[in-house]
């Protein structure tokens, strides 16, 4: 609880609080940068040995991270838990990410091909938002080289959709949707299905996210939407990850009631996904 408490404090805004009562954190590391080049989330569930009996489990998520950069860090990780067994170390690991950010940043590899994510809107432009279909962003990083067959029928079909309960707070309404999927055409006619509904056209955000596990090349097609709520897509894909979830679409809708609801806007899409997860 001390590190959890220090770790907020120090890291502020970039220390996300995912399933509290998991354990479950995730912490935005970057290259100290005025304007960031290299940015990277730590995800990590906290077992109950931790520290003394158990490391934390973790995942590393960036676009650009892949290959020998990623088992290089890993491999950095995993050699500070060794070398310091028994004791909190999620400072230690945090702080080790960034010195390889601030290095690749001195250094001349080249900025990140990553497409940029807007800045988060005034909320109280709630009223007049009005949503259109927005196409799958299909970055070739996320797309892991996965290349769909335009005959395959299965795209064809509209997947069966669930919608989970909402969620209310301060007059902002949360409310998740999910739909199996296993094409990346199954995932735009769930969502254009979804926006044909006039409710949830007129919400603020849908905010989404997707895992399609592609058997042949045994690899993940990813990718999510904040749709105007800054990092709350990639929040949605991270709990999806560590849930293990495959061959999944959720949408959070979020209706805004005039106030502000800060931090709290994060753990009710969370929780509102996580719930129909569940379900």
């Amino acid at each position: 609880i001390d590190e959890i408490e220090a770790l907020s404090s120090i890291y502020g805004e970039d220390w996300c609080v995912v399933d509290e009562d998991e354990k479950i954190y995730c912490i935005k590391v970057n290259d100290c940068l005025d304007q960031p080049k290299w940015t990277l989330c730590l995800q990590v569930i906290l077992p109950p040995g931790y520290p003394t009996a158990e490391p934390p489990i973790y995942q590393l998520n960036a676009p650009w991270l892949r290959g020998q950069d990623y088992m290089d860090l890993a491999n950095s990780l995993e050699e500070i838990y060794v070398q310091n067994l028994g004791e909190s170390i999620l400072y230690l690991w945090v702080e080790k990410i960034r010195e390889v950010l601030i290095e690749k940043a001195q250094t001349s590899d080249p900025e990140p091909d990553i497409k940029k994510t807007s800045e988060e809107v005034d909320e109280g432009d709630g009223d007049d938002f009005v949503l259109g279909y927005q196409p799958i962003q299909e970055d070739p990083i996320k797309m892991l080289n996965y290349i769909t067959s335009e005959s395959q029928e299965v795209d064809e079909e509209l997947p069966s959709i669930h919608h989970g309960n909402p969620i209310t707070d301060r007059r902002s309404t949360f409310q998740a949707h999910l739909a199996p999927v296993v094409a990346p055409r199954q995932v735009k006619r769930v969502l254009e299905k979804l926006y044909e509904n006039k409710k949830i056209a007129s919400a603020t955000h849908n905010i989404y996210a997707y895992r399609i596990y592609c058997e042949d090349k045994q690899t993940f097609l990813q990718d999510c939407e904040d749709d105007g709520e800054t990092a709350a897509g990639g929040r949605l894909l991270h709990l999806m990850q560590i849930l293990n979830v495959h061959n999944v679409l959720v949408v959070v809708s979020r209706w805004y009631g005039g106030i502000l609801l800060g931090p709290d806007r994060f753990k009710h899409i969370n929780n509102c996904a996580r719930n129909v997860l569940v379900e």
